[in-house]
């Protein structure tokens, strides 16, 4: 990785993002010693402009910034840092220098699921639940499916919201372990479910072309 670190006086901007909730926790500048620090030990180190030293976030407070993964923009000259944070980022005590909350959308969890699945797919390790479920075809893994959609619509009639979320979770579960034996993802779901969001989809001619199909 060649950084250009000429073109702002020997430093480059570093954004520092949470590598699992992907929120952008502050924004630094690293000099090449405090980049090398940074890859030897694993803890993000600036140089700080103000005291004209290098800095490790957390060395007085102990929230420090554990490496994940270094990116490097295609203009050379800014850094992407991606960490997992130990406590607050911000020096006032707050998650981020912009005073927001540093939760995961639970949202994003699907795309974890997903890829784990795919990893489950192609390793078929034994003694795996999901693994099982690829082993027995697509007829029983739309017939989970089936059976799954019956729970949850039990529970939304007659059962419990808790419970009702419980079925819901397997349903969709094995709905994408059946998406990825057929070669897709939920990450497909998704992106039909933005071209239907979009005004000017037409419902009516989709249709006509899947019949024609």
């Amino acid at each position: 990785m060649k950084i250009d670190f000429d073109k702002m006086g020997g430093l480059v901007p570093a954004i520092i993002q949470d590598a699992v909730t992907k929120n952008v926790l502050m924004l630094g500048f690293m000099n090449e010693e405090a980049y090398q620090k940074t890859i030897d030990t694993k803890k993000v180190t600036f140089w700080s402009r103000t005291r004209n030293c290098l800095w490790t976030k957390g060395e007085t407070s102990g929230n420090y910034l554990n490496l994940v993964d270094i990116r490097l923009d295609c203009d050379n000259d800014t850094l992407l840092v991606k960490v997992h944070p130990q406590g607050p980022t911000c020096h006032l005590g707050t998650d981020t220098c912009w005073g927001e909350d540093n939760s995961l959308n639970p949202i994003l969890f699907l795309s974890e699921l997903q890829n784990f699945i795919n990893k489950r797919h192609q390793e078929m390790p034994e003694n795996s639940y999901t693994t099982s479920l690829f082993k027995k075809g697509i007829n029983k893994m739309a017939q989970k499916v089936g059976e799954e959609a019956t729970e949850t619509i039990i529970e939304a009639t007659n059962g419990t919201n808790d419970q009702l979320v419980y079925e819901s979770s397997d349903l969709l579960y094995h709905l994408i372990v059946m998406l990825t034996a057929k070669g897709l993802s939920i990450e497909d779901v998704a992106s039909e479910l933005i071209k239907r969001h979009d005004p000017n989809w037409d419902k009516a001619r989709r249709m006509k072309k899947s019949n024609q199909a």
